[in-house]
């Protein structure tokens, strides 16, 4: 059997202690509920305390627990929301397009994808939930990077690797790129991250006009691209999709 962190342990019992029952507990109700020496809570807490996970009341000194974790539950709750939202509109564009169809959020330095729609044919495929993305090289990266302040600060902040010949790295010619994102209301990557794979992104935002995510379709260069141009059909279906999904999740104007 797996070892456990007993600290670990403790801090997720103290999280749970303080999630049920009164709304404050101090140091002493914690301790005698968890079986814990006094000088042990307390160093718990102060760390979680520390990073947001636990507030102490100035007048009383009890605690409860944090901003931070309504922060973290959220940003789940928002994924998850998000990809609900999104199941049928992304279904219907990988049929219609014929293409894969990829919902992505931001996560840390890149771009994670939360939903995956295979390409409508019998080949042979891999799920890629889980999987990340790039943000200064793929379409999802790059209008997640136009449009949200935090991604464009990973982005300039990260290492931008040339994966192919095409991949932009420097940060003026980056910019440029996101200028031009904003400006038409979507991203592409034509072959900067994988040889032989174009693809094309547009922004979804939430009821606040926050971006939340992008939808990206992505396939092989000479279907997604007519006569060494972005095929404007999908561009289309893509912009309308994320549009459609916005304003499930109540946007308008988009």
């Amino acid at each position: 059997m797996a070892r456990t962190i007993q600290s670990l342990e403790r801090a997720a019992a103290m999280l749970r202690l303080l999630a049920g029952g009164e709304r404050r507990l101090g140091l002493s109700d914690i301790a005698s509920s968890l079986g814990l020496a006094k000088g042990t809570a307390h160093g718990i807490l102060r760390t979680l305390q520390q990073e947001g996970f636990v507030e102490q009341d100035e007048a009383s000194g009890r605690y409860q627990l944090g901003a931070e974790l309504l922060r973290l539950g959220n940003s789940y709750l928002d994924v998850h929301e998000l990809r609900a939202r999104a199941l049928v509109w992304t279904d219907d564009l990988a049929r219609s397009s014929g293409e894969s169809v990829y919902l992505g959020v931001l996560h840390q330095q890149g771009v994670l994808i939360v939903h995956h729609v295979f390409r409508p044919d019998d080949s042979r495929q891999v799920l890629e939930v889980g999987a990340m993305q790039p943000l200064h090289s793929t379409a999802l990266g790059k209008v997640l990077s136009a449009y949200d302040p935090v991604a464009h600060s990973e982005a300039a902040e990260a290492e931008r690797e040339a994966f192919t010949p095409r991949t932009v790295t420097s940060m003026g010619g980056f910019e440029s790129v996101l200028d031009l994102t904003r400006a038409r209301g979507w991203g592409s990557d034509v072959e900067e991250t994988w040889e032989g794979v174009a693809s094309i992104a547009a922004p979804i935002h939430n009821r606040r006009r926050m971006p939340v995510g992008a939808v990206a379709v992505a396939g092989a260069v000479e279907r997604v691209c007519k006569e060494g141009e972005l095929r404007s059909d999908l561009i289309a279906a893509v912009r309308d999709c994320a549009r459609a999904v916005s304003r499930d999740l109540g946007a308008s104007r988009f």
